[in-house]
């Protein structure tokens, strides 16, 4: 009896998994941009600090981020080449992100800078006015001068831009996510906010 058990729960467990599996097609809900996935598992998020859906987009991503396996790294990438400012204020705010990374306060200090933006209504034109914005939120103006030219922080802002550079033909609006350096999942209208998430998720660990 127990062994006729077993095989009926393994025969409703199978079309279950196979649905599961089918649920993300190719071509309508991912693209797959390269032949072979990167060693590392990894979700790469292409934004902007300027951009409304990339600031939506936030409480989303830190979901995707709590949902992501331990083996998998993510990492926010800082574009400079969208239309809402120059290129070298797009540049600053990229190196003011490098400055909280460094001082492993990302999530506060990146929240500051699109609250500044988006909520707060202001014009950020300058790296005086990402500076004021880090002031407030606890980093001395003295140590940002400091870090913001520091060998480290150069060192992360080249990486950011390297990675712009790897990706770019793939990345035609932000956000963008990138996975395993082989996937770029497609947000169809009929997702909901946690389709989105499982895909990114459901990709990260694919090859």
């Amino acid at each position: 009896m127990k062994k006729l058990f077993s095989i009926l729960a393994v025969a409703l467990f199978l079309p279950l998994q196979a649905c599961a599996v089918e649920q993300w097609q190719e071509g309508t809900h991912y693209e797959v941009i390269n032949d072979q996935a990167t060693e590392e598992k990894q979700v790469l998020e292409f934004f902007s600090f300027w951009c409304p859906h990339c600031y939506n987009f936030e409480p989303l991503v830190e979901q995707v981020k709590s949902q992501l396996g331990e083996d998998v790294k993510f990492n926010k990438v800082h574009v400079n080449f969208m239309g809402f400012a120059d290129k070298e204020t797009q540049d600053a705010a990229t190196r003011a992100m490098m400055v909280g990374r460094a001082l492993k306060k990302s999530d506060k200090l990146n929240k500051a800078v699109f609250e500044y933006i988006h909520k707060q209504r202001s014009p950020l034109t300058s790296m005086d006015d990402l500076k004021n914005i880090f002031a407030i939120n606890g980093v001395e103006k003295a140590e940002f001068d400091k870090m913001v030219k520091s060998f480290g922080v150069n060192s992360l802002f080249s990486k950011n831009n390297k990675l712009i550079a790897q990706y770019r033909q793939h990345v035609r609006s932000v956000p963008t996510f990138i996975v395993n350096g082989k996937f770029r999942p497609t947000f169809t209208r009929d997702m909901t906010p946690d389709d989105m998430i499982d895909l990114i998720v459901w990709l990260s660990q694919q090859k």
